[in-house]
């Protein structure tokens, strides 16, 4: 059992990253193991946002000689982005694991990413204009103090609570996931897709590369690789009812929507509030209501529905 929630403001910015927060908190109970955030912020032509992941936050406990593994993995990337001429305007090491890059780049950014990803230990959470991809062990209470969320201006976001069934408590199996290397595709997923491997399989003879062996990032992938080649959001999420089986909601963002679909039998839960301003979804409608101080209608969306809102 997992927690899903997302938000997008019509037309203007809001501090998704308080709204994410309260609503993702509020579904603790749903997956207390690890929690994740993909947020829009303001997308700049040319400009590009970096998270990445130098080691587990188990690492942290081997002792001294992991720091200075961090620091040669620094070392590495920061060489890496100097030889693909990437201009780096800003560096963070927001945790002892888990560092932000804001850089201009005019190349290849997937040539680039793949590149970074061959430095041991180094994973790449999120590349994009607007993406910022954040996760980590704990609470949505935790997370978003340790990342500073609580302040993060921007359209639209999803999040996910995970309680650890198949795979490791780590981070590289808590969700969101990107959609290795395009820009800006994030998903978050509950339920089980009963035919990952062929469906896998198959997006792996279409070229693409898979960073995790979870479901969910099937659905990241799927999603992106239908966008590369000129397919709209809503006819993605359309045909994945139909492809893909097993039993799921999931929520998709790109740079400036944000996508629901339902399969043939809507087991997974997912409950919906709408006004000309504001969508907010989640697997509870105790999550939507933190963020709401009056009383509001929601409804569950039905079987096989499939809905795209624009930022």
């Amino acid at each position: 059992m997992c927690g899903i929630a997302g938000i997008i403001h019509k037309g203007h910015r809001a501090n998704v990253g308080a709204e994410m927060t309260s609503m993702l908190q509020a579904l603790k109970h749903r997956g207390p193991d690890s929690t994740g955030y993909a947020v829009y912020g303001d997308p700049v032509e040319g400009a590009y946002v970096m998270r990445l992941k130098i080691a587990e936050a188990e690492d942290m406990e081997l002792g001294r000689s992991i720091h200075d593994r961090l620091e040669e993995r620094i070392e590495a990337v920061d060489a890496i982005l100097a030889s693909h001429g990437a201009e780096v305007n800003v560096k963070e090491r927001v945790r002892p694991y888990a560092l932000r890059y804001v850089l201009n780049h005019d190349g290849d950014t997937g040539d680039m990413a793949e590149h970074i990803e061959e430095t041991e230990g180094v994973e790449i959470l999120s590349l994009g204009n607007g993406l910022e991809l954040i996760k980590d062990l704990g609470d949505a209470g935790s997370v978003a103090e340790a990342y500073g969320l609580g302040d993060f201006e921007g359209t639209h976001g999803i999040g996910h609570t995970r309680m650890a069934t198949e795979s490791d408590v780590d981070i590289k199996s808590a969700h969101p996931y990107w959609a290795f290397p395009y820009n800006d595709v994030s998903v978050v997923h509950n339920g089980q897709i009963t035919n990952y491997w062929i469906m896998r399989r198959e997006m792996e003879r279409k070229g693409h590369r898979f960073m995790s062996d979870c479901d969910s990032e099937l659905l990241a992938v799927y999603t992106a690789h239908h966008l590369a080649n000129g397919v709209p959001l809503e006819e993605s999420l359309r045909r994945s009812i139909d492809e893909i089986d097993g039993v799921f909601t999931y929520l998709v963002c790109t740079r400036d929507q944000l996508g629901m679909a339902k399969d043939t039998m809507a087991a997974k839960p997912l409950v919906l509030y709408e006004s000309d301003d504001l969508i907010a979804m989640a697997s509870e409608e105790v999550a939507i209501r933190t963020i709401f101080p009056e009383e509001i209608d929601t409804h569950d969306p039905y079987d096989e529905e499939v809905r795209v809102w624009q930022a």
